[in-house]
């Protein structure tokens, strides 16, 4: 059994840069959690500290109820898989995954035996006698994986394990990892900048930046209803379209959202729902998704864009224009005829948008 509780975090370093600030958050046993964020937003740093590599400034780290702030790092019972893989050259595949083992004088047969068990679960049974040079990078990532799991570790931490690795072999290793995650049934805390690895692999998705929690989640709830601007253009891809708006009804009370000049009406549920009726001529931002962007013709409510890019990704393509000063991505079908240069009308159905505050970001 494993739970985290992170109270009130803070790590701030000797020249006076806060990388994490107040990070409160609830790990139960058996979650498999991420931290996501784009780089120096201070997740790396936070599992530093649950792993006892960086000491916290304030705030409470228990793990099972029990405070783990000044306790040594060998003594946490976690295992941490760093991105660089960090094996010892000189050893063999089976003593760098022993290595633990040994420190703790399992006897010799004991550890040989465990490691050729985790071996088979990670397909290594056949490269225990190589050194780490004679490796591919994605073998050398499962022995790290491997030296990590054959302590049997009440909380599993991964620092971008798969950052090294080309596409193909990434995807891969997510099965691989989801694989343990199911089989060895404890906490895995995992991070990355790629939010495609966070949607896909984890029940519960933190998002950071500068040091400081923008949304806690599940990946369905981050992508439909992100709490703010900031995780509605991270997450996603191509990530979100933004549109400067603003707030008008016309002598019907009937609310539209007016940008580019043209109003866009609101039905009258939604404005309702959101209150836009209390924001009558406040600035908003628009964000849509591509996939809910779509090319009208010439009589609909619109806007017309010649097609800066075409992108052809085998079942869909994606078109990119450029409108008020920013870049907006349409997703359509495959088969599509427009090409670059085209000039064509999109639009979208004010059903399918996120609306934000347009001075501080946060959703409505």
């Amino acid at each position: 059994m494993a739970e985290i509780q992170l109270k009130h975090i803070y790590k701030k370093f000797d020249d006076g840069v806060d990388a994490v600030k107040d990070f409160h958050l609830d790990i139960k046993d058996k979650e498999f959690v991420i931290f996501v964020g784009p780089s120096g937003c201070g997740k790396s740093t936070t599992l530093r500290m649950i792993a006892g590599l960086e000491n916290i400034s304030d705030g409470e780290l228990l793990i099972d109820g029990k405070k783990m702030n000044d306790v040594p790092s060998c003594d946490r019972d976690i295992a941490m898989v760093f991105q660089n893989y960090a094996l010892y050259p000189h050893m063999t595949v089976a003593e760098n995954m022993a290595y633990s083992l040994r420190l703790k004088k399992v006897p010799k047969k004991e550890r040989r035996q465990k490691v050729e068990e985790i071996a088979r679960t990670l397909g290594l049974e056949g490269v225990l006698d190589r050194k780490p040079s004679e490796l591919s990078g994605g073998q050398k990532q499962r022995v790290a994986m491997g030296r990590a799991i054959v302590r049997h570790p009440k909380v599993f931490l991964m620092d971008e394990p798969l950052s090294n690795l080309d596409a193909k072999l990434r995807n891969q290793m997510r099965g691989e990892i989801l694989k343990l995650y199911r089989e060895l049934e404890t906490t895995f805390i995992y991070v990355t900048h790629d939010q495609t690895e966070a949607m896909t692999l984890g029940t519960k998705i933190v998002v950071l930046k500068d040091g400081e929690i923008q949304q806690i989640a599940t990946p369905q709830e981050l992508y439909q209803k992100p709490a703010n601007q900031f995780v509605a253009g991270f997450i996603g891809m191509p990530p979100m379209n933004f549109f400067h708006g603003k707030c008008v009804a016309d002598h019907k009370k009937q609310v539209s959202i007016r940008i580019s000049g043209q109003d866009i009406p609101v039905s009258e549920e939604m404005a309702q729902h959101i209150q836009l009726k209390h924001m009558l001529g406040e600035e908003v931002t628009v964000g849509v998704r591509p996939e809910d962007m779509r090319i009208v013709s010439a009589d609909e409510s619109g806007f017309d864009s010649e097609v800066q890019v075409y992108e052809m990704l085998g079942s869909e393509s994606y078109l990119y224009f450029e409108h008020d000063g920013g870049d907006v991505a349409v997703r359509t079908e495959a088969g599509t005829a427009i090409r670059k240069g085209d000039v064509v009308r999109f639009g979208f159905d004010m059903e399918h948008v996120h609306l934000f505050d347009a001075l501080y970001g946060n959703r409505i």
